[in-house]
């Protein structure tokens, strides 16, 4: 660099750090003052006292005459083929089984199957369709390189092993149970 063209550069850098030192003490903002400006909001209007109120009664006409109690309504329901249904339906939750609990972080620890792993995403897409279609809950996640399909998330490990069994007789498709995750 030419010696002129430093000593210019040096002599703007002291320019630059005597003005941000100075500035400020000239440009305090002691000349400002504030604008007020014209409320155009209306005062409240006055609060009304309960005193200020008269009630407005009116007498009830005199054919009005009180309401006789009526006798209490009894519903019968037949008791015998409630217990039939209620013992034909097997419950979906096994609450001595398999309770679902919280991890070390509070997180409710639920799992899902994973069905298959493409390369190519349309094949994951026309199978998520296909079980969609199915009634099953499905998604997709991409995961190194290969597009992974789901089906879950459940709360029960031994809901989602019947499942597993049940989708490899309908599709002949091997899942393994893995922990869900939201990532």
């Amino acid at each position: 660099m030419n010696r002129e063209l430093k000593k210019r550069v040096l002599g703007l850098c002291a320019i630059v750090i005597v003005g941000a030192a100075v500035l400020p003490l000239i440009l305090d903002g002691a000349g400002y003052r504030e604008r007020h400006l014209e409320s155009r909001i209306p005062p409240a209007p006055a609060p009304v006292g309960l005193a200020d109120v008269e009630p407005q009664m009116q007498p009830l006409p005199s054919t009005a005459e009180p309401a006789l109690p009526s006798e209490p309504a009894v519903v019968s329901v037949p008791v015998e083929p409630v217990k039939e249904a209620i013992e034909k339906v097997e419950p979906s939750i096994d609450p001595t089984g398999d309770t679902p609990g919280l991890d070390q972080e509070g997180v409710p620890v639920a799992w899902t199957l994973q069905l298959a792993s493409f390369r190519d995403e349309s094949n994951a897409r026309a199978l998520r369709s296909e079980l969609l279609e199915a009634g099953y809950k499905v998604y997709i996640r991409h995961m190194a390189g290969l597009v992974k399909v789901f089906v879950g998330p459940e709360l029960q490990r031994t809901r989602l092993e019947k499942l597993q069994a049940q989708l490899k007789q309908e599709y002949a498709l091997d899942g393994i149970v893995v922990r869900f995750t939201t990532q």
